[in-house]
């Protein structure tokens, strides 16, 4: 890994390179390489609905031509474009014509349930100049999916111009049905959008016509005139409020109205700029401001507690697995997505059995779409279940909600429906023959695998055939584990201690099982799943590692389990890949059958680091770290190519369908810092326990403002000349014992009263 430095290198990966997003919420803005909306998969999407599908600029016969444009937030943007003066020469040197004799078009935008623009046209030359800017503007609005499939669904598309003085107003409206039988009856469904521009210039009057708004204008030599355009969403009766203009677009998000997480979520700095310390503290601080912006804000609890959209472009919607793995992973931040995660899957959870939603009572909702795909039910997406990784982890998030406030007033109301999910858990996806956890879809249309990789050809059999679903893949034995555990802690808490004693006992009982069938002492590695007529997958890939996070690997187990983990076919050298690249499905490019996933990396660190094997966690940190310093922003995408990390080649290929940012994998970042320092808190106790183990390339940061229960604390972290770490109390608001200490899995979720007698 010390072949090359990184961090000095021009390397710059970006996801979906030839795109451009602008977001905030259930609003993406997707652009080519013109700044404008060309066609393909570009578009004004709202609520997954592209309203806007085609927005082309036109400055007399030419196309404006974009110098330097740039996000300046994640959900605003600017960019510069110039067009040579009336009468000067078309042709190759128009370009360098028009930086001479410049005509300069500035574009400014916001998004954040529609979109606002505002557009400035500058005279830079010494002659009079006359000219018609056309606006070229169309609305199909097809679903995000049909973007770049089929298109499925077909309305009508009405279209109206209105005119009064230099304010006009183009409006589009949008009407599907269709009827459907669902349960024996027959439903008449229907999708009603519409989007409305509305146009405000300092001179003159727009025309419309044929799709084409047209102004006219008259510049003096170093004079400007401004337009105001915005494009105001609708669905149904709900008419969406417009974006806040910024109009001094400074990039500083934290003093906006709305933004209370920016300005009180835990700040980590490092800012020794000779080691990796500035990527970790530019990586912290990209992933704090990409939760922010993913935020969706019609979910808000209160402005603290919201949850997030998966990912952009495609996942901007709730997403059980990947919410409340978020939620969790970013708890360190602070509380808001956890406070506003957990009410959100209790109020979607499961209430009925309906076979073509996969849902059933107490299961966790998988994914819910807004697009008109989902809501005139080509797909079940408006509202499915089909998931068994989500039941598990919303026990698990409810635990870290626990340890980090300690608020009985918030956790008392998710026991019901976390009893719940593990009750699904039990009675609809346990194999009692097979004695471990698996489930098929009952769906024509739902998904195939519904593991935590959820690819269709996410599970392979040795000899490189997909397996035959369903499979009880090894993680998700281990989750469940982690869940009865979490569970347990919190049950004792609230004075239900026969069921926790029975959730410990169901937990040690799986432990053991899985011990015995998942182990393949000839391999030093778990399989990779069981088959449901008995049979192991054997196949090696990330699954195994991400057991040792879940607390169901016996300890013997670790060294060996870790050695073949971190051998050279798993471990690109960038991180652990989804499949060994010995394996014959093995494919760097494949969803699940060789990328490296981010989102796993914080359970691999963290389980190494609850097991003192420190050495681990600082190769998956920095491997971490170090690709993030290559993309662009500093963000960790969804997943990247499982290239080796060697001379011949000094980055991996970007996944061609990654989205980023990605809500998980910004997460992790905040994750694998905490597991450096060995961070556990302990809200109900007032306690917070540390373990930290700084590496050399990260000598010194500082963590200030982290909360505990009611209680704020800033530390400062160093090595020493010994290379222990050191740290010290900075500042404490509020009552909190902050303990070094070496935490074991078994600490975390043991009985609070255990812990306070071993911590306190």
């Amino acid at each position: 890994m010390d072949a090359f430095s990184i961090e000095r290198s021009l390397i710059r990966l970006r996801v979906r390179e030839h795109a451009s997003y602008i977001s905030k919420g259930d609003t993406v803005l997707a652009t080519g390489a013109s700044g404008f909306i060309e066609g393909g998969e570009e578009g004004l999407f709202v609520r997954q609905t592209r309203l806007l599908s085609r927005y082309r600029c036109q400055l007399g016969r030419r196309r404006p031509h974009p110098v330097t444009k740039s996000n300046v937030r994640q959900d605003s943007w600017m960019g510069y474009y110039i067009v040579p003066a009336p009468g000067e020469p078309v042709g190759d040197d128009a370009i360098a014509a028009a930086a001479q004799q410049a005509v300069e078009l500035q574009v400014s935008r916001w998004v954040g349930d529609g979109m606002r623009e505002h557009f400035v046209l500058t005279n830079f030359t010494q002659s009079p100049a006359q000219l018609r800017m056309t606006l070229e503007i169309d609305a199909d609005f097809a679903d995000i999916e049909e973007t770049h499939g089929p298109r499925q669904q077909e309305g009508t598309r009405k279209r109206h111009w209105k005119r009064d003085g230099n304010v006009a107003a183009l409006t589009f409206d949008y009407v599907a049905t269709r009827d459907v039988r669902r349960e024996g009856k027959r439903h008449h469904l229907r999708f009603d959008a519409g989007m409305t521009l509305r146009i405000e210039t300092s001179s003159g009057s727009p025309k419309h016509r044929a799709g084409r708004v047209q102004f006219d204008i008259d510049l003096a030599p170093g004079a400007s005139w401004h337009a105001d355009l915005d494009w105001c969403a609708r669905f149904g009766d709900e008419i969406l409020p417009l974006p806040i203009r910024d109009n001094e677009l400074d990039g500083i998000e934290s003093r906006r109205r709305g933004m209370e997480f920016l300005r009180e979520a835990t700040k980590v700095e490092a800012l020794d700029h000779e080691t990796l310390a500035g990527v970790v503290d530019s990586t912290l601080n990209r992933a704090r401001h990409d939760l922010a912006a993913l935020r969706l804000q019609r979910f808000d609890r209160g402005p603290r507690a919201w949850t997030v959209a998966a990912g952009l472009p495609m996942y901007v919607a709730l997403f059980g697995r990947d919410t409340l793995t978020t939620a969790q992973q970013s708890a360190m931040l602070g509380p808001e997505i956890l406070r506003g995660t957990l009410p959100v899957m209790a109020e979607w959870q499961g209430t009925k059995d309906n076979a073509w939603r996969d849902e059933q009572p107490g299961r966790i909702l998988h994914e819910a779409h807004p697009g008109p795909l989902s809501m005139l039910q080509y797909k079940p997406k408006d509202r499915y279940y089909g998931t068994l990784t989500a039941p598990a982890l919303f026990c698990t998030a409810l635990g870290h909600l626990w340890q980090w406030t300690g608020d009985r007033d918030a956790v008392e109301p998710m026991i019901k429906p976390a009893m719940a999910a593990l009750e699904w858990l039990d009675t609809h996806a346990f194999d009692e023959k097979l004695g471990f956890h698996l489930v098929a879809t009952r769906s024509k249309d739902g998904l195939k695998n519904q593991t935590w990789k959820d690819s269709d050809e996410g599970i392979v059999e040795e000899d490189g055939r997909t397996a035959e679903h369903p499979v009880a893949t090894c993680e998700e034995q281990g989750i469940i584990h982690a869940a009865r555990h979490a569970m347990a802690q919190i049950l004792e808490s609230f004075g239900h201690d026969d069921e926790a004693k029975r959730q410990r006992a169901a937990a040690q009982a799986l432990k053991a099982r899985f011990d015995a069938t998942f182990w393949m002492d000839d391999i030093g590695s778990f399989a990779m799943a069981l088959a449901r007529d008995g049979h192991l997958v054997r196949s090696v890939g990330s699954n195994g590692l991400r057991c040792v996070g879940s607390g169901i690997v016996e300890d013997e187990r670790i060294p060996r389990l870790l050695e073949r983990s971190f051998a050279p076919d798993l471990f690109s050298g960038w991180g652990i890949r989804t499949l060994s690249s010995d394996h014959p499905a093995y494919n760097p490019y494949a969803y699940h059958r060789g990328t490296v996933w981010p989102v796993e990396h914080g359970p691999f660190a963290m389980g190494c680091q609850r097991h003192g094997a420190h050495d681990r966690v600082e190769q998956i940190a920095r491997a971490q770290f170090e690709i993030a310093s290559a993309f662009d922003q500093y963000r960790l995408p969804e997943c990247f190519s499982g290239h080796a990390r060697d001379k011949a080649h000094p980055f991996p290929a970007t996944y061609p369908q990654s989205n980023s940012p990605q809500a998980w994998s910004a997460s992790t970042a905040i994750t694998l810092t905490q597991t450096l320092l060995g961070m556990q808190p302990f809200a109900p106790l007032g306690l917070l326990l540390l373990d930290p183990h700084l590496p050399t390339w990260l000598p010194e940061l500082s963590v200030r403002a982290l909360r505990v229960g009611a209680a704020s604390v800033s530390l400062r972290f160093w090595r020493d000349a010994a290379g222990t770490t050191q740290f010290e109390v900075l500042e404490m608001d509020g009552k909190l014992s902050v303990v070094r200490a070496v935490t074991t899995w078994r600490d975390v979720f043991a009985p609070l009263d255990d812990v306070a007698s071993r911590f306190t």
